[in-house]
């Protein structure tokens, strides 16, 4: 990957190094336009993502897959299982990809294996890159100036890949939507005695839901939801009390359980800014929306993001249109709105169903699994929907060059 240093100008500058950033940077250098990523090292980062089919077949299309693929492990069932003490209790589920003609729903990657794959590509690419942070950004009618170090960068188009806290939006002037739940996700990775079958499996309790997921090997990566004091004495446990509580919670699922290295706390929230574009700059990733880490939905909506803002910048170069316009713009978040909020209401619900306390909305919650369960076109519709919703599949998740 080229490096450069400030005080130059290119037709799109992605500030921000997490996947959403350089899956934009590079789809936009695979279109032909100019663009500099701007991004220091990222730390290594061993959370997990698990990607979606759609997603994985945008990572095949742009090259990147194939770097992957052996750190990936695929996830071919999910298993929901109700594991509150209620009064009502919800059936268990299994919803299984071949049931849709799949081979999986997606694949399971930690973030440091799919990060170290991006970059890899946008090296091959000779894609220019600024090993720095942002400081400022600025835009106006012809442009966005942003202030680094060393200089300033003018980009026709800035994508602001930068996070819940946003410099790009918060220069473009958008506000956003938040609200903050009172839970806390811990996450780490583990390896356990018995296969995994490359099962998903979710246990839903009064706090929130408890998800094993398939990494390769007989490894699982962990996302357990509680209120913030348990999660913080969970997290504070040593690794053989830490796996001895992780094992009891998964009933022994999955046998005897060892922790590795690499523990991390995340306050659950949703926020989702109040427009995706605006003044030449587009958001993608968690500067446009936060969701809970829960329904792999986070990292894949913001990687349908990346593949629609491509494609629409890519179909104006090719009719010599300003990237920047406003009206670009405005497709865009038109184009992404709808399926941001369907995800977010979509786990919003989920999520309070399992903390409520009305019999209620417990007996909705049950009978809507039971009829998932239970009704054939119901559970498949619902599947397809999950992993390639209908009314957001770009190019690039269709297998074609934007």
């Amino acid at each position: 990957m080229s490096r450069v240093n400030g005080n130059s100008a290119v037709e799109v500058a992605v500030v921000g190094g997490g996947p959403a950033g350089v899956v934009s940077a590079i789809a936009f250098a695979a279109a032909g336009a100019e663009t500099l990523l701007i991004a220091p090292t990222p730390e290594d980062d061993h959370r997990t993502t698990a990607l979606l089919a759609g997603s994985v077949t945008a990572l095949e299309t742009l090259g990147v897959w194939t770097a992957c693929r052996a750190n990936a492990a695929p996830l071919k069932a999910i298993r929901i299982i109700d594991d509150t003490r209620r009064l009502i209790r919800a059936p268990e589920v299994t919803f299984a990809a071949a049931e849709i003609g799949l081979d999986a729903f997606g694949y399971n990657i930690e973030n440091r294996h799919l990060l170290a794959a991006l970059y890899a590509r946008a090296a091959e690419l000779k894609l220019a890159r600024i090993d720095a942070p942002a400081l400022a950004v600025a835009s106006d009618s012809l442009g966005v100036a942003i202030r680094l170090a060393d200089g300033e960068v003018r980009a026709r188009l800035a994508v602001g890949a930068d996070g819940q806290r946003s410099l790009c939006r918060a220069a473009a002037g958008i506000g956003t939507r938040r609200r903050s739940y009172p839970q806390t996700a811990l996450t780490l990775n583990l390896a356990h005695a018995r296969p995994h079958e490359d099962i998903s499996n979710e246990f839903h309790g009064e706090s929130g839901p408890f998800t094993l997921v398939p990494l390769p090997g007989r490894r699982s990566s962990l996302v357990c939801v509680l209120d913030p004091l348990s999660a913080t004495e969970l997290s504070q446990q040593s690794d053989a009390e830490l796996a001895e509580e992780i094992e009891r919670r998964a009933h022994s699922l999955l046998g005897k359980m060892s922790a590795e290295p690499g523990r991390g706390l995340f306050p659950l929230a949703v926020e989702t800014a109040q427009s995706f574009a605006r003044a030449r700059i587009a958001l993608v990733g968690e500067a446009a929306h936060v969701v809970p880490p829960i329904g792999a939905q986070g990292l894949n909506l913001g990687l349908r993001d990346a593949a629609t803002l491509a494609e629409l910048v890519a179909d104006a170069r090719r009719q010599n249109l300003d990237i920047g316009a406003p009206e670009l713009l405005a497709r865009y978040d038109r184009a992404r709105r709808a399926d941001a909020l369907s995800r977010r209401i979509a786990i919003d619900l989920f999520n309070r169903s399992l903390l409520t306390d009305f019999i209620a909305v417990q007996g909705v919650r049950g009978l809507s699994l039971f009829l998932v369960d239970r009704v054939g076109p119901l559970r498949r519709a619902l599947m397809r929907e999950g992993v390639a919703p209908a009314a957001s599949q770009p190019r690039l998740m269709r297998g074609e060059m934007v």
